[in-house]
């Protein structure tokens, strides 16, 4: 008796984390194309639950919108961790982390739109990438990769270069993906204070891993 009602638990649990998932993606679908100012019945209807369980999950739009841009930064911040995390130099983790990064915008470009959006929770918010890349510049300085002496100034021209780098690629998608975004990671990697030819050489180094096109 006690196992079937587990099982009922369990799969009850399943189901309401599919509910949620789906009404997240909706949200984060319609975050990436602008539509905010839609109904919460249009939410459930993009993604394919009842009106009712909405509120199963988040009290209202604004939450569930909420909700989407925090599940999108901290995935997003997830893979490039484990993805990172295969290198022991700072600087080459930072370099990967921002190479894969600008790589998304052509592999996952809902995603990209959603956070192209939110550009400024890329520097700001508390969880997902802003933390994850502050870590890393200052990893990086610490062990004297780079000189950068303002840690906020450095993770706004970080930024900046993200998502101007971002909008480049969705405006001409035409250009050469791969050698913009190395371009761009060896300015940027200049800027931070390594050498040019090393930056160069960095960013121009074979990848260990690829943006995949789910990170669910």
């Amino acid at each position: 008796m006690i196992g079937a009602v587990t099982t009922q638990e369990t799969r009850f649990d399943r189901r309401k984390a599919r509910t949620r998932a789906a009404l997240v993606g909706a949200a984060q679908e319609l975050l990436a194309q602008g539509l905010t100012n839609v109904s919460i019945q249009e939410v459930t209807e993009s993604a394919d639950v009842g009106l009712g369980s909405f509120y199963n999950h988040f009290a209202s739009k604004d939450e569930l919108f909420e909700a989407a841009v925090q599940d999108a930064l901290e995935t997003l911040g997830a893979f490039l961790d484990s993805a990172g995390g295969r290198h022991d130099d700072p600087a080459e983790v930072f370099c990967t982390s921002f190479r894969l990064m600008g790589r998304l915008h052509r592999v996952r470009p809902s995603l990209s739109q959603l956070l192209l959006r939110q550009g400024h929770r890329i520097a700001t918010s508390d969880e997902g990438l802003a933390p994850r890349a502050r870590r890393d510049l200052e990893a990086a300085r610490d062990a004297g990769r780079f000189t950068f002496a303002d840690l906020d100034v450095a993770m706004v021209m970080v930024t900046g270069a993200t998502i101007a780098l971002g909008q480049l690629l969705h405006d001409q998608p035409d250009r050469d993906e791969a050698a913009t975004v190395d371009d761009v990671t060896a300015a940027v990697l200049v800027a931070l204070g390594l050498p040019a030819e090393e930056s160069a050489a960095l960013a121009a180094a074979p990848l260990s891993s690829a943006v995949p096109t789910s990170l669910s």
